[in-house]
């Protein structure tokens, strides 16, 4: 079953430490569904912003545990995608 790539990439990941691997190893960092595999990742990338994809290195992050008035709540894990492209590859974040 093919997935929308709309769904397995769901927002860019906006922080000092990504915004300087952008600039220094070309590499951006993407929020994704926690059941996609590289593979579908990498669809995904080359479709919306045809680019080229070299590598992707995925992640999963688990949840902090934050405190809601008098009970201690969770927030669920998420997992995030690295995807370096080639020299003279780029992706035009728009800003807001």
């Amino acid at each position: 079953m093919q997935r929308d790539v709309y769904t397995i990439i769901k927002r860019p990941i906006v922080t000092e430490k990504s915004t300087l691997a952008t600039d220094h190893q070309n590499a951006y960092t993407f929020w994704v569904d926690m059941r996609a595999n590289k593979i579908e990742i990498r669809q995904a990338i080359e479709t919306i912003f045809k680019v080229k994809v070299v590598k992707i290195c995925t992640q999963i992050r688990k949840g902090k545990s934050r405190r809601v008035r008098a009970t201690w709540g969770r927030q669920p894990n998420w997992k995030r995608a690295v995807v370096t492209l080639p020299e003279g590859q780029k992706i035009e974040m728009g800003t807001v």
